[in-house]
């Protein structure tokens, strides 16, 4: 498997992109990175007495950009050189700023490819900055996290991971396993009846502080999934329980019909909103009843599919009429572990007291005066099992998790290995070495193809 700075990629023509969004803008970018990138930049203003590959790094200048074929004027631009390793990419690269606006932005890109460079493919300037070792693979997932950020606190968990939270305790990791791996392939060379007496037990100790951590960061990937993915919540209960209201309430717009005509809601209403920084799904549903009408029943159903999906089910009951069914029952035919009470219109006088389970979270609210809605966010968060508390620490992803976890497995193997004695020091470090690759993969120090095209393909053109 190739190593990290070992780039195929670098001796290729220049890439190229636009590195802007497309549409009508003040301005927009486009970024040239390999080498030969500053000889296209030559051909793009012919006659200039200092061209790009002349100018010193850090340094811009004010052009007007030829085509290389037709000489036709393409567009003013404001042209900045860098000289490799000091780019995003650590190559040479320039960034020609140029009009904005679908036409100009595309008139630009079409005469920087005539001029030589080839159009780049999704996440090749990021594949070319970990390849040339400007990053590591955590820190690469973690730009494509940033620009797909939909909360502040997804994008402060993938800064964190682009300024190398993670991969730090990764390479940490990495190293400590490397290292007692190195300890037993020479404690080989050893005659038998040689080992030294502690050595396994402090190989042991070891390992067992890093499968901590291992387990530790494996643990973290629930809030990485939500952060990053989101979560699907559903609002669920009887009719006229007030769960339009409360979508409403939380979305701060009047977004579904509320009616005191019970069965107003009969399909599905999807918004996405953020609560305590999880983008959410917030889903509402038609409510639940023994129906005679086909179109009733049939948003019934779909109301029920949604709640198998759920991450979590909010389960609304009104407080100010009398209830049917207790919540307990109603909730015992809900998705167990992923349900909480809403007891909504708490402003009314209460007919009855209403039970709730103490097993089940519950919060007072009213949609009208917005008491409690607050609470709820809270307790919505708190259920999903991201909290204020674990805000701020390295999380990870699904990829991650898998590697973390056959690190764990390998390394448990290893100690059992080395529990045997001399006789089981080959198998140990077989295993260790497996642990280690494991992590490797995780910040890159080991790597295929088929693993960088798998993270890369996920970027846009020009990241």
């Amino acid at each position: 498997m190739p190593e990290a700075g070992q780039s195929r990629e670098a001796t290729e023509a220049p890439i190229a992109a636009l590195a802007t969004a497309a549409g009508p803008a003040g301005v927009s970018v486009v970024r040239v990175s390999g080498h030969g990138a500053l000889a296209v930049g030559d051909r793009l203003v012919p006659g200039m007495r200092c061209p790009p590959s002349q100018r010193a790094a850090g340094t811009f200048f004010h052009a007007r950009v030829t085509h290389p074929v037709t000489g036709e004027a393409v567009d003013d631009a404001v042209i900045l050189v860098y000289r490799a390793p000091h780019s995003y990419t650590g190559e040479d690269t320039l960034e020609i700023q140029g009009h904005g606006g679908t036409l100009p932005s595309r008139r630009l890109l079409a005469a920087v490819l005539a001029a030589g460079a080839r159009l780049a493919d999704p996440g090749a300037f990021t594949r070319r900055a970990f390849l040339n070792g400007r990053m590591d693979l955590t820190q690469a997932e973690a730009v494509c996290d940033l620009i797909q950020s939909r909360t502040e606190r997804a994008a402060h968990v993938a800064r964190a991971q682009l300024d190398g939270v993670l991969g730090g305790h990764v390479a940490a990791l990495y190293e400590a396993v490397t290292g007692v791996c190195a300890e037993v392939e020479h404690l080989l060379d050893f005659d038998e009846g040689e080992l030294p007496d502690p050595f396994i037990e402090c190989a042991g100790q070891r390992l067992a502080a890093c499968m901590a951590e291992m387990e530790r960061l494996a643990s973290s990937w629930n809030e990485g999934h939500l952060v990053r993915d989101g979560a699907l919540v559903v609002l669920a209960g009887r009719p006229n329980a007030g769960k339009s209201s409360l979508l409403n309430a939380l979305l701060g717009t009047r977004r579904a019909i509320v009616h005191d005509l019970p069965g107003t809601t009969r399909d599905v209403i999807e918004e996405s909103v953020a609560l305590h920084g999880i983008p959410v799904r917030l889903v509402d549903t038609a409510g639940l009843r023994d129906a005679q009408d086909g179109v009733e029943r049939e948003g019934i159903e779909r109301a029920r599919a949604m709640m198998r999906q759920a991450d979590l089910v909010i389960y609304v009951v009104d407080a100010s009429v009398p209830q049917p069914e207790s919540v307990a029952a109603a909730c015992a035919a809900l998705p167990a572990g992923r349900v909480m009470v809403a007891v909504t219109k708490c402003d009314l006088p209460a007919s009855v007291p209403v039970d709730v389970p103490s097993e089940l979270a519950y919060v007072r609210v009213s949609a009208w005066t917005g008491e409690g809605l607050d609470a709820l966010k809270r307790g919505v968060s708190e259920k999903l099992g991201v909290t204020e508390e674990t805000y701020g620490h390295p999380i990870v992803s699904l990829r991650h998790v898998g590697e973390l976890r056959t690190a764990v497995e390998q390394s448990r193997e290893a100690c059992a290995a080395l529990s045997a004695g001399e006789t089981g020091l080959v198998l140990a470090a077989g295993h260790l070495r497996e642990a280690a690759e494991a992590l490797g993969r995780m910040i890159g120090r080991v790597y295929t193809e088929d693993l960088l095209d798998a993270i890369f393909s996920r970027f846009c053109v020009g990241k």
